[in-house]
This record gives structure tokens, sequence and C-alpha cells, in this order.
């Protein structure tokens, strides 16, 4: 692969640490959630960071797919949740993603047909596949 582009950040002390990108626009404290035994607190997480990569990236894809069939989207939502939970084949950690999408004015079959051409098109749908769960649901 020839890379486009390259997202570069430092990362320092884990899930209760920070994070900042080489060019400064990103710049946050890490919190790790109660739900995983941490404190909680102000800072983000990696599971809320994926999330957003994720949904920002698949809407692009979306739009990518519509435009390229020659349908007009409007105020299209991706709702995107990253779950982290046991795995029990190893004891250790395991993701999954739900993908709530919702494409307004869009017929139901065709928005469908829409999510699912995204989700093959995507580069974060393409990285996960076969590794992780991810659920599209159309709303």
């Amino acid at each position: 692969m020839k890379p486009l582009y390259t997202a570069d950040v430092k990362v320092v002390g884990g899930r209760e640490g920070s994070i900042q990108s080489s060019d400064g626009a990103l710049n946050h404290m890490l919190s790790m959630p109660k739900a995983l035994g941490g404190p909680g607190g102000e800072g983000t997480n990696p599971e809320q960071l994926f999330a957003a990569g994720y949904g920002a990236c698949y809407e692009s894809a979306l739009a990518n797919i519509a435009r390229k069939e020659g349908v007009t989207l409007k105020d299209v939502t991706i709702h995107s949740q990253v779950m982290i939970g046991k795995d029990e084949a190893d004891d250790g950690f395991k993701l999954a993603v739900k993908l709530k999408i919702e494409m307004p004015g869009i017929e139901r079959s065709q928005a469908e047909e829409l999510a699912k051409k995204a989700h093959a098109f995507c580069p974060y749908s393409k990285a996960t596949r076969g590794n992780i769960d991810v659920e599209l649901n159309v709303v």
C-alpha cells in the first residue's frame, strides 16, 4: 500500500495517560471507564476514539457510494458504538461495533443496500472484517 496520509499520535501512560497528535490537533487525557474498573473521569478512552473514527470514516464511505450511484443524501447520521468485553477464548478482551445509520428521505430497501455497499468500501470495515463483529442497523 502506498500511504496517502499517516496519522502520527504519541501515547503516554496507556488507558490512564494522554494522547497527542504530531500536528497538535488531537491532545487529550485518557481515563479508564468505571465499567472497566477505572476511576472514570473527564478523559476519553480508546473505545470512544475508535467509535468516532469508524463512524466518520463509514459516513464518508456511504457518501462516496451514494454519489457514485446518483443518490442524494441529506442529514445522514451515524451513531457508532464500540463495545469491549471479555473474550472467553483466551480470557482477554475483544471488541464489537454497532453502527446505527440514519438516511432521512431514502426508502428503506435502498438505504439498506447503500449501507451494505458502504460497509464493503469503508477502510475501517475492511480492517475489522473477520476480526470483530460489526452490526449495521439502518433506521
